[in-house]
């Protein structure tokens, strides 16, 4: 499984559908990538277990929040959930852009 390169995210939360535009590189178990998305830019760092990218973020808007994101990566495409702070989870899709 090869994770690099640039995704399309979307996430469905309670509130709709949030996309993001995100750039990974991995290196052996870890990986760093930005974010770009209507919340902002942000860097990020994550591990790789396997097909599995797992990663937390911290949101301001629209509340200060932290996500937690576990996505797992099928050829070009990723599926997986995202823990929205005390809001529960959302489902995760993404394609490579």
């Amino acid at each position: 499984m090869s994770a690099d390169g640039n995704w399309k995210i979307t996430i469905n939360t309670p509130m709709g559908a949030r996309t993001m535009d995100v750039a990974i590189a991995t290196s052996g178990d870890t990986f760093t990538g930005k974010v770009d998305s209507e919340m902002g830019a942000q860097e990020v760092t994550g591990k790789v277990d396997g097909d599995t990218l797992t990663w937390n973020t911290d949101i301001t808007n629209p509340m200060p929040m932290k996500l937690e994101f576990s996505a797992k990566v099928e050829g070009d495409k990723m599926s997986g959930n995202v823990k929205l702070g005390m809001f529960g989870n959302a489902s995760l899709t993404g394609e490579r852009a």
